[in-house]
């Protein structure tokens, strides 16, 4: 479990084919901020970009950890492909404060950005979530994009989707890779999880 709060912004500086087809993933190598492996260890769970991925090599001295993602993960994921900043999470620990919204690390679909522009001292972002997303999207709901828990401002159905509005304060921006947005740019999606349990109570069959 996450909380949604960046704890680090680190850097996919190798991906390495683990095999010659399409059938194949890919084994990452991350470069983390100075000291953020010192308490890390063998398998931990770190989320890149909101998705949970296991550590499976570090290195404290270099600061580089490895992990291994399927092409299953690598087709249902955003940013996770090519080299280039990405936002670190560690694994909640029980006595963690929750400061974001509880996130379970599983990307639940790709948005696209389709606005991203400074207003004020703060930024816009819009994106457009897919339709079987868009019921689970609230105002002043919880929305994780690359693994950042965000608060929904405004919603709108449209043709494409679900686009939703959020608002960016300084810090966010300049505390995780959100900065690196664009339009046109795919991103990562993971719902609220209260919502997932709200439409199964609503939808389950009633006991008999």
């Amino acid at each position: 479990m996450f909380t949604g709060i960046i704890t680090g912004v680190g850097r996919i500086s190798a991906a390495q084919a683990l095999g010659e087809t399409t059938t194949h993933g890919k084994r990452l190598t991350i470069e983390a901020p100075v000291g953020y492996l010192d308490d890390v260890g063998l398998g931990d769970s770190i989320a890149l970009n909101g998705a949970c991925m296991t550590v499976t090599t570090f290195n404290v001295a270099t600061q580089q950890f490895t992990i291994d993602i399927s092409a299953e993960s690598l087709d249902k994921t955003a940013g996770l492909d090519a080299l280039g900043p990405i936002n670190l999470e560690k694994a909640l620990r029980a006595h963690d404060r929750l400061g974001g919204h509880l996130v379970s690390g599983h990307v639940d679909g790709m948005g696209l950005v389709s606005h991203f522009a400074q207003v004020g001292e703060s930024w816009e972002l819009r994106i457009v979530a897919p339709k079987s997303l868009g019921k689970y999207l609230a105002y002043k709901g919880s929305i994780t994009v690359n693994g950042v828990s965000l608060t929904v401002n405004r919603i709108a159905d449209i043709a494409e989707g679900c686009e939703v509005s959020i608002n960016l304060i300084p810090h966010t921006v300049d505390n995780t890779a959100l900065h690196t947005l664009v339009a046109g740019k795919k991103v990562n999606l993971e719902i609220d999880l209260i919502a997932r349990y709200v439409e199964r109570m609503m939808t389950a069959p009633a006991a008999t």
